[in-house]
């Protein structure tokens, strides 16, 4: 019978599609996981697995039983949840994924209020892109996850928390820097920077430079907001960063500069959410108003969603 470590380890592999991150993202070398998914394949009496090549991929078998792993791991999840809640109520820990892009700019004015509100509860929080932390939450390795929206899935509740504008920065020798305001016009055909694939951000940064007829340098792609900040500061091009990014590590800067841009569309939508079933819900309702209420109070840049 497979256990539900080696279903972890196949529901990994599908995510990564690469023996040694998997191995990373379940803290174990990489030849305990390879072990492990063969033993599953052995078990099941069934190829699991195409081996070869620079690739790793699932056969048609190894796709379907990775998505039910998905939810048997979901499922068994929500039994622990059910347990915990019933002996602690709202004591315990809970386990928030959050993009590198948010976290570092938005919990530290968060948290103090969660404490505040809910003292014996435990915040365990791991970054990683979107599209990673919507597949970890919905085969439980996650309770809660705070993401740029949208999130499409079935099985999760998603609430609307707020609007955060973005902001164009520019080296501050560029043209731009010096114009008290710009117009639409006056990015056709400027370089773009933009984070990796996999953000939110990126596609929305793509979009964007379709709207404005500006041009993305697909070869110069960022893994973090500061590495955007430090090209663009050496004149590589132009970027679009967050609003709670800018206020954190920017307005006490003078490396780059602010471009006036007054335009409607210019915003992320961030929200929270949760599995549907989940026992906490209730909880998670209650941390979203928090959310919300923090902030409105602290956060003047944002725009709050009802």
């Amino acid at each position: 019978m497979a256990t539900l470590r080696q279903l972890n380890y196949l529901v990994a592999l599908s995510q990564e599609m690469h023996f040694r991150r998997a191995a990373e993202r379940m803290n174990v070398t990489q030849p305990t996981l390879s072990t492990q998914i063969q033993e599953l394949e052995r078990r099941l009496k069934a190829p699991l697995v195409e081996r070869g090549g620079s690739k790793v991929m699932l056969t048609p078998l190894g796709r379907e039983i990775a998505e039910r792993a998905r939810r048997v791991l979901s499922d068994v999840q929500d039994i622990v949840d059910l347990a915990a809640s019933a002996q602690h109520g709202f004591d315990g820990t809970i386990r928030l994924g959050v993009p590198p892009t948010l976290g570092p700019y938005l919990l530290p004015h968060i948290v103090p209020d969660l404490h505040a509100s809910y003292p014996n509860l435990k915040l365990y929080v791991q970054e990683g892109k979107p599209a990673d932390l919507q597949l970890d939450l919905h085969s439980g390795g996650f309770d809660l996850v705070v993401s740029p929206l949208p999130i499409n899935h079935a099985d999760l509740e998603v609430v609307r928390l707020f609007r955060e504008p973005l902001s164009i920065v520019a080296a501050k020798d560029h043209p731009l820097a010096s114009k008290e305001k710009i117009e639409r016009a006056d990015l056709a055909n400027e370089n773009i920077l933009a984070l990796e694939k996999g953000h939110h951000l990126h596609d929305q940064v793509q979009q964007l430079c379709n709207d404005f007829d500006a041009v993305l340098l697909r070869n110069y792609e960022g893994t973090s907001l500061d590495t955007l900040r430090l090209m663009v500061g050496m004149g590589v091009g132009l970027a679009f960063l967050p609003a709670l990014y800018v206020r954190s590590e920017i307005s006490k800067r003078d490396d780059v500069a602010l471009l006036n841009l007054e335009t409607s569309n210019l915003y992320r939508q961030i929200g929270l959410t949760w599995r549907k079933r989940s026992v906490h819900a209730p909880l998670f309702s209650e941390v979203a108003t928090l959310i919300r209420d923090t902030a409105q109070a602290k956060l003047p840049e944002v725009t709050v969603i009802s």
